[in-house]
């Protein structure tokens, strides 16, 4: 309880701070530089005491300031550190009461997984794939599946094999047509960014998807990425 008192007086303070600045630069129709960077540490502030408090709502929180920031074009490695923190939420980071895991929160992960496709570093993509080898969650994993078409970074078939190793793991018992679907979205942008995906599990995927047991929508768009996968390695064999 004291801990949580101290946490709501801190999140409360900071809350005062930037109401303030904010109607400060209100007033003056311009912020400074000064209270730019003032606004800035206070929202941090926010931004790393409510995503480690205990409870979904302070993580919810925690995440809509960090959309606004990256609405105004703030990418920081606090930022995404913290949200990589968020997006194994209940996975890795657990809190255990009476043998059960109380902090699941598959909205907050699915979250944070969306904007880790918008700060599309590097270290994003990896954080991504991190999520697509731990969690379990359908909902989840198909955020994380998009960012990563986002992203679009693949050395090595990396990001590739990690997206065709997620949708046969549902494959093999419980095929997911949205999963399936935001596999197929992200494999075509990575192969329009990279100029074609070479991976041959990549290709086999595709067509397992179009021939299986998917909705219709979703075997249509297998077949439309399979012509995409084609016309790439035409035009790269018309290079040579």
């Amino acid at each position: 309880m004291v801990q949580f008192k101290r946490f709501s007086i801190l999140v409360l303070t900071a809350l005062i701070a930037v109401s303030a600045v904010s109607g400060q630069a209100n007033g003056d129709d311009e912020m400074s530089v000064e209270e730019s960077y003032l606004q800035e540490a206070i929202e941090m502030m926010i931004i790393r005491e409510t995503s480690r408090a205990d409870g979904r709502d302070q993580k919810l929180i925690a995440l809509e300031y960090i959309g606004n920031a990256l609405e105004r074009g703030s990418t920081n490695e606090e930022l995404r550190t913290t949200l990589e923190f968020l997006s194994l939420e209940g996975v890795q980071h657990k809190t255990m009461e009476n043998g059960r895991v109380v902090n699941n929160y598959p909205d907050v992960r699915r979250q944070a997984a969306k904007y880790l496709g918008d700060i599309g570093s590097e270290e994003a993509k990896t954080a991504l794939i991190k999520i697509c080898t731990t969690d379990t969650e359908p909902m989840v994993l198909q955020e994380a599946v998009k960012s990563l078409g986002n992203i679009g970074i693949n050395n090595n078939d990396e990001t590739v094999n990690a997206i065709v190793w997620i949708v046969n793991r549902f494959n093999t018992l419980n095929p997911d047509n949205l999963l399936a679907l935001s596999a197929l979205d992200a494999l075509d942008k990575i192969a329009k960014k990279n100029r074609g995906i070479k991976d041959a599990g990549a290709l086999q995927l595709i067509i397992k998807i179009a021939d299986g047991p998917y909705v219709l929508p979703v075997k249509t768009r297998a077949r439309q990425v399979l012509l995409d996968m084609r016309q790439y390695a035409a035009q790269e064999q018309q290079k040579k």
